[in-house]
């Protein structure tokens, strides 16, 4: 049964930008828009297993450190080559100055 996760505080995270968060074996990246919404998706680059918390966020989605292929953070969809495989999102909730995800 899915379980709501602290990942972390809302000032952890400037907007724009990201934070990688780790939970058992899996890593996350947690997204603070310039809108100042909150997202979070898998924090490993499908296409060749870089961690993406070390890229960029601009323009609605996050750029991989090593090939520049992209991903919407709001869908998970890859959108720049060399990544074809799409990133799960999970749902995410703040509760006061806490961002927490859905596992």
């Amino acid at each position: 049964m899915p379980s709501w996760i602290r990942a972390c505080a809302t000032d952890d995270i400037e907007p724009d930008d990201m934070i990688r968060f780790d939970h058992g074996t899996q890593t996350f990246i947690i997204v603070r828009s310039e809108d100042d919404e909150f997202f979070a998706m898998d924090g490993i680059c499908s296409h060749e297993k870089v961690h993406l918390c070390d890229g960029l966020v601009m323009d609605g989605a996050v750029e991989c450190p090593k090939h520049n292929a992209t991903f919407d953070y709001r869908t998970g969809e890859a959108t720049r080559a060399p990544a074809c495989v799409n990133l799960r999102i999970f749902p995410v909730k703040v509760e006061g100055a806490d961002v927490f995800i859905e596992l």
